[in-house]
């Protein structure tokens, strides 16, 4: 039996509900939750002495089941004579002293201040359809009416959808009156899904507005939210901001039922805050294998991911989470990342803070009383320890922490909150440096100290690195390119002039620097801030080899290629005086040497024209390691700017004949990066391609001449040859770090 009206507009008719009650007889309808779903929040706003009036009472059994457990002083009313004869006929031997009475809601016949409490369950929905002016005025009476009839210090309880309009009208009409206005979560979608009978999809809410007495002058609005049935209020700046947080539920909600009902959504995350503070506490991803076979003990686990190891790529991608769902062997598997300046006490503790949550993520067919395991690495939570957090005016903020790695080992990490799941520099920490950390985090935790307290441990020296070790596989890669330069046996021994943009935590330059003892590096890096990190932070230093230039990279390479000359015309005479005429040209200061150039020599007038221009840098390599600031690009390194083809022929101009441009590249826009590869290859005309595996990024070697281009053999044997010459004896080297393997994946463009 169909009994949903047409259109909303039929929920205000009072012909609607007079078909609807004959039509539905004497079920009881109950659409926005049973007396079970509800009792929590109603006992704990209405007392059992207290006077209360119940609006648009229907048939629902709320009424008596209140009656039942000891709140006897009931007035109900509907518009509805054949409810209100069917709901007399039902309770008069029972409830003796409920009375139901047909009363038009927005003209009721009660004296002023008769009651304590005034109870809608949906009724404010059924009249607020729409907002045309024609229902704004029904509702307005409405609402005048329940003030009216309140005392001061009585509540107007509305179980309600809180669709936008709905809120917005009922909490702008109460805080205008000086009422205190809380919202209180009440059902969840996933309570309504188990339902025989279908509801809705979206929570159900309870308005609590509190009648304060009128106090003239006072601008005073109090607007609270409850997101939990027993949970603590949480005050609200204003009714926007209390309506966002409403919305925020539903969609949860939504999310919810859709991910009851179906499975296969695609890619599912959602954050799960601090009820205190608002704070992201958990990031969960739900991952769906539907080719796991189904078994009473594979449809669902959770997967807690260790402090410091979400930006692995097995945690952190799409495809990583999909690959250790289908391992684990479950059908829906949800991964849960620890947010950095949270709490966590133990594996146990989690596992109770989220248990009820993230149940509401489970899918269809799981067995009734189900016990869901919890999954780690290790069975720990892992170790983070946030040693320094700060703003910079260009990155914004960041934070710099130390982490324990799958193998034990200490890692330390700069992040870009703005983007808190990639990694931006991160560097080795050695072993002793480690194990003093850990000491004194143990020693902290005996003192219950925050072990996120930026101050817990001192800015720890550039010895505690371990500059031997790259942790970055693009970086890796991008060293590895150093073999196409020939005669990698040599390189060590030959003066090598590098310019690398972007700057980071400095562990790129600085291995170079440390590795080839003849080089001499320019790095160029846009923020002042960063370099401060790296030498404080990272182990970073400048030397007469090693030179930081604070500028915009863009405007740097512009700056080298320029070529603007300084000219000067000087007139030798007969008699040997000489003496500067007017320059053709404006004097152009630069830090380069000068070299001089005859251009004529004319001997009647014995005239010799000289220019003078820059000595133009030649740089042997040329690294960019520079991101993008803004997200909505499909290419976050680098920015775009740095592979428009202008500038890329200015950087062709600085390299040596047989110099290589080597850049990191990380493009999800298919077309944007088969575009710059071609901008790429139409001006360094050899181009070799390496991708990293289990990331984005892509590493290009570009080179001028392509007749010279290296088959994969050859360039494997280069690199075996650059390696052998890297691992001298007393020179820290990471054994496990093969150069030959970084290149036998390269391909040509």
């Amino acid at each position: 039996m169909n009994l949903l009206p047409k259109s909303s507009k039929e929920f205000g008719s009072v012909d609607y509900w007079e078909k609807f009650f004959q039509q539905r007889g004497k079920k009881a309808f109950e659409w926005y939750g049973t007396y079970l779903e509800l009792c929590g929040v109603l006992h704990k706003y209405i007392k059992p002495r207290e006077k209360v009036l119940v609006i648009g009472c229907g048939n629902s059994e709320l009424s008596e089941q209140l009656y039942d457990v000891g709140y006897q002083d009931i007035v109900n009313i509907d518009i509805s004579e054949v409810v209100i004869k069917q709901m007399k006929e039902r309770n008069a031997g029972r409830r003796p002293q409920m009375s139901f009475l047909k009363m038009d809601m927005t003209q009721m016949e009660f004296p002023d201040a008769s009651f304590q409490v005034v109870l809608d369950k949906g009724t404010l929905d059924a009249v607020l359809t729409d907002e045309d002016e024609k229902t704004l005025q029904q509702v307005d009476r409405m609402l005048a009416e329940v003030g009216r009839v309140l005392q001061v210090g009585g509540r107007y309880l509305c179980i309600s959808l809180a669709q936008a309009h709905v809120l917005k009208k009922a909490v702008g009409h109460f805080s205008r009156e000086g009422w205190m206005v809380r919202v209180h979560q009440v059902a969840n979608s996933q309570d309504q899904v188990l339902e025989a009978e279908p509801r809705f999809s979206l929570p159900v809410f309870a308005f609590i507005m509190t009648k304060f007495r009128p106090v003239p002058g006072s601008a005073l609005q109090i607007f609270e939210l409850c997101a939990q049935e027993q949970g603590k209020p949480v005050r609200l700046e204003s009714a926007e901001r209390l309506a966002e947080a409403v919305r925020e539920r539903q969609q949860y909600a939504w999310l919810c039922s859709q991910l009851y009902r179906k499975a296969g959504l695609g890619s599912v995350s959602l954050d799960l805050c601090n009820g205190d503070t608002g704070e992201p506490r958990y990031t969960l991803h739900v991952v769906d294998s539907p080719t796991v076979k189904p078994s009473r003990d594979s449809h669902f686990a959770i997967f807690i991911i260790p402090q410091g190891r979400e930006t692995e790529w097995l945690f952190g991608m799409e495809e990583g989470r999909k690959q250790l769902a289908a391992s684990a062997g479950f059908r829906r598997l949800v991964t849960v990342a620890l947010h950095r300046g949270q709490q966590y006490e133990s594996m146990d503790s989690i596992q109770a803070e989220l248990s009820a949550r993230v149940m509401e993520l489970a899918p269809a067919g799981m067995p009734a009383q189900q016990q869901v395991p919890f999954l780690s690495v290790g069975g720990d939570i892992g170790v983070r320890t946030v040693q320094h957090q700060d703003c910079s005016p260009l990155s914004g903020d960041y934070v710099i922490e130390d982490v324990q790695g799958d193998d034990k080992r200490y890692f330390r990490r700069l992040i870009f909150l703005s983007n808190r799941n990639v990694v931006q520099s991160e560097a080795r920490l050695l072993q002793d440096a480690s194990h003093r950390a850990q000491k004194k985090r143990k020693k902290d935790r005996k003192k219950q100290q925050p072990a996120d307290n930026p101050e817990d441990l001192p800015a720890a020296p550039g010895q505690s690195i371990d500059k031997s070790y790259l942790c970055c596989e693009h970086h890796k890669a991008m060293i590895a390119g150093l073999a196409l330069l020939r005669n990698p046996e040599q390189l060590l021994e030959t003066p090598l002039s590098l310019l690398v943009v972007g700057l980071g935590g400095g562990s790129l330059p600085l291995f170079v620097h440390d590795h080839f003892p003849k080089s001499c590096v320019d790095a160029v890096e846009i923020d002042p801030c960063m370099l401060e990190v790296a030498t404080r932070w990272f182990g970073f230093s400048q030397s007469d080899r090693m030179k930081v230039h604070i500028a915009d990279g863009l405007d740097y390479v512009t700056s080298l290629a320029g070529e603007e000359a300084t000219c000067q015309q000087t007139v030798s005479r007969p008699n040997g005086a000489n003496k500067p005429v007017a320059s053709s040209s404006e004097s152009l200061l630069t830090p380069y040497p000068c070299r001089f150039l005859i251009i004529r020599r004319n001997p009647s007038k014995d005239r010799l024209v000289c220019f003078s221009l820059p000595a133009r840098p030649h740089y042997d390599v040329i690294m960019f390691d520079v991101d993008s600031k803004d997200p909505t690009l499909g290419m976050s390194c680098p920015p775009p700017a740095f592979v428009d083809q202008p500038f890329l022929q200015k950087v062709k101009s600085i390299l040596t004949p047989e110099g290589i441009f080597i850049l990191n590249l990380v493009c999800r826009d298919m077309g944007l990066k088969d575009s710059v590869l071609a901008g790429l290859k139409a001006v360094f005309p050899l181009l070799y391609v390496r991708r990293i595996e289990g990331e984005v990024n892509e590493i290009l070697f570009c080179q001028l001449h392509p007749e010279r281009k290296l088959a994969t053999p050859e360039l494997l044997e280069t690199a075996q040859a650059l390696e052998q010459t890297l691992r001298k004896p007393g020179k820290g080297w990471d054994d496990s770090y093969i150069l030959s393997d970084m290149l036998k994946t390269v391909q040509l463009v």
